[in-house]
């Protein structure tokens, strides 16, 4: 290889760790999967060495990372110090006052990050307006700071009522801090989202401060390990917000990470159905464990500017909408107290995993369903892993045929059936419920399960087409390399449009435009690779939720945005209330540094009929017992080939049925574009 023309994309999952490289002179794209370890370092070299991968040759690597994800689940995290205004120290535990399951007396939400006996006091009052009503009182800060001393923690989220309006105290708290404890990592909340709502803005604050040493550590132990061996550019993180950030930039907004693993395929789907002509796609990344639903509206993917980890403790930075289920190829099959079928969100996980892996799983779950029907072949990756169809046939022949009083095949169907109805009252949720109709976009479906569900739930859903990608258990790692550097910058700016100065507005976006292009410079982004988009949040004066409007790059009049408001607000909530003033809410910048992306490359399609590689005994819904069906390999399906049903399309990292009824068509970029 020559120098610099490599890109490198890694995803860490649970059960695996993806890697995806690009190549640029050639076009040629190589995938590899290597077992995820307890240590996710040591699985990313492996995967780097495993593909053969000169890190003096890499121009560019990119990195999807769970290790944030997993440290809110599972409450490894540093112990940390949160300092506040007196007598605010519970507003993170008392929360909204709501609960996950309302009606369940006996089920408390999770304790807060920080214990109680870490949240300490001071002296300070800052009014609404940012007036400062009570200076800090330095002396009772510095009696803090050798609390926290004494203590020996390493991190401190400081969080100050109405900081947002006036942060000056906030900012000397911070200080203090750093000339009596200098190794001591400070996170005020007036950096981290200077935003109002005290509980939002704490929560977010203080989920930053307990992961940005753990994820700092992260990232910057694995540039060291790139440069060793010869990687010289910056490591791209992808971040929540479907962009990427630098080491530098982890080091103080490490929540961003929490969401990183789930945004690489959200950002793929956008991708792969924008090269296919659909502007409009439902992603549907389907692993071992879990499925996270994506939608992409006229090429633009939905965000969020309000998610968790753990209920009760949001993150409100900008995001990717994603919906995460319990549904996954390890998601076990059970019966609820009134004997009903279920599915998940319970998971064999990858030990013991399913039965038909082997391992010592005893209980059914989809993978074992669709070995059973046919649909699965007897190996996987290649012939790297092989599955027991005998122990997948008993675990459902006990566990829901008996109970049933049905045939092992049937109640594999229905497990089936059931696992597939979850996910399409998922995409209902996303979709139906935001106001669009499912029928108008296409479904992408990826993961190493994904596709195995694809032609069933586009049927469920009438969505008229499916896509496969050409590596579909890979295509997340596929969308690290597709992002960009992003930050999102925010300010309150709360008014009525009829009394609001548009030269005002236009002042508060020029000031978080300088703040973005500062923070892009230090990321060493060129000027003629920044872009800037502006959003102002606006509501109905009273109401509790705000929506985001585009506006241009300078603001006259704020009528048009007000216009739009109104056309959003009827899309969205179908209803609209024109005689009823209109608010600005917030004011947002994303500043966008663009990133070299690889040229996927786009073959010529030559009609062609594939031959099968072998046949097997497949049952499908639509047959009365097995159907001899074809069994194609992808790695020969070339541009144009048609593929009419029942067939089985097999390949490393995934399988795709194809029904009875249903016709098949690899396109110009490798797609299986199959049409129901």
């Amino acid at each position: 290889m020559s120098a610099r023309r490599v890109r490198v994309a890694v995803d860490v999952g649970g059960t695996f760790t993806d890697i995806c490289v690009f190549d640029d002179e050639t076009g040629h794209k190589q995938v590899e999967k290597v077992p995820s370890s307890v240590d996710p370092i040591e699985a990313v070299l492996a995967g780097v060495a495993k593909a053969g991968v000169d890190l003096h040759d890499v121009a560019l690597f990119s990195h999807g990372t769970t290790v944030a994800t997993n440290a809110l689940i599972t409450r490894r995290l540093p112990r940390a110090v949160m300092i506040t205004t007196k007598g605010f120290r519970d507003i993170i535990e008392i929360r909204r006052g709501n609960k996950e399951d309302l009606w369940d007396a006996y089920k408390d939400v999770a304790p807060p990050y920080i214990r109680r006996r870490d949240r300490l006091e001071v002296d300070e009052r800052v009014d609404y307006a940012g007036q400062v009503l009570e200076p800090l009182d330095e002396d009772a800060a510095r009696r803090v700071v050798d609390v926290v001393r004494r203590k020996g923690v390493t991190t401190v989220a400081v969080c100050f009522i109405n900081a947002y309006a006036n942060p000056a105290n906030e900012r000397r708290m911070a200080e203090i801090l750093a000339e009596e404890l200098p190794d001591v990592r400070v996170t005020t909340s007036s950096d981290v989202l200077p935003e109002i709502f005290e509980h939002e803005r704490f929560s977010t604050t203080v989920a930053n401060a307990v992961l940005a040493p753990l994820v700092s550590g992260y990232v910057n132990r694995l540039g060291s390990d790139l440069k060793v061996g010869g990687y010289e550019a910056d490591l791209l993180i992808l971040h929540s917000g479907g962009g990427v950030m630098t080491p530098k930039t982890v080091e103080k907004l490490g929540v961003r990470l929490a969401a990183s693993g789930i945004a690489a395929g959200a950002i793929a789907n956008r991708h792969i159905a924008t090269l296919s002509g659909h502007p409009n796609a439902i992603g549907l990344d389907m692993g071992g464990t879990s499925t996270d639903i994506s939608l992409v509206v006229d090429g633009v993917l939905r965000t969020t500017k309000e998610w968790q980890v753990e209920y009760g403790y949001p993150i409100c930075l900008p995001s990717i909408e994603v919906l995460t289920i319990g549904a996954g190829g390890g998601s076990l099959a059970w019966f609820d107290e009134a004997g009903a079928l279920r599915n998940g969100p319970h998971s064999a996980g990858a030990t013991p995993g399913p039965a038909a892996y082997g391992k010592g799983g005893t209980k059914p779950t989809n993978t074992d369903a669709n070995l059973v029907l046919g649909r699965l072949g007897g190996k996987l990756i290649n012939g790297g892993m092989t599955l027991d169809a005998e122990a997948a046939e008993e675990a459902i022949r006990e566990h829901a045929a008996e109970p049933l009083g049905v045939s092992v095949q049937e109640a594999a169907e229905s497990i089936l059936r059931v696992a597939n109805a979850n996910m399409a009252d998922a995409v209902r949720l996303i979709s139906i419920r935001r106001g669009y109709d499912p029928r108008e976009f296409a479904l992408v479906v990826f993961g190493g399960a994904g596709p195995l569900h694809g032609v069933d739930l586009a049927r469920e859903l009438s969505i008229p087409t499916v896509l496969v990608p050409p590596n579909p258990g890979i295509t997340s790692a596929l969308g690290c390399l597709l992002v960009d550097i992003q930050h999102d910058l925010s300010t309150m700016f709360l008014g009525r449009v009829d009394t609001v100065s548009p030269q005002d507005v236009e002042a508060e976006f020029r000031n978080l435009e300088a703040e973005a292009r500062e923070r892009l410079s230090s990321e060493n982004v060129a000027a003629e690779d920044m872009q800037l988009i502006r959003t102002i949040d606006m509501r109905y004066l009273g109401q509790w939720r705000s929506i985001a409007v585009p506006v241009g790059s300078t603001i006259d009049s704020l009528d048009d945005v007000a216009a739009a408001f109104h056309l959003e607000h009827a899309r969205e909530h179908n209803f609209r209330r024109d005689s009823t003033p209109v608010e600005v809410y917030r004011l947002n910048v994303t500043a966008i540094g663009s990133v070299p992306k690889p040229n996927l490359p786009e073959y010529e399609v030559v009609p062609s009929t594939p031959n099968p590689q072998s046949y097997r005994p497949v049952w499908f819904a639509e047959q009365n017992g097995a159907v001899d069906t074809p069994v194609y390999d992808r790695d020969t399906l070339t541009a144009g080939a048609v593929i009419e049903g029942p067939a089985i399309v097999e390949q490393l990292d995934s399988t795709t049925p194809i029904p009875p009824g249903v016709t098949a068509e690899v396109d110009a970029w490798l797609n299986l574009r199959i049409t129901v």
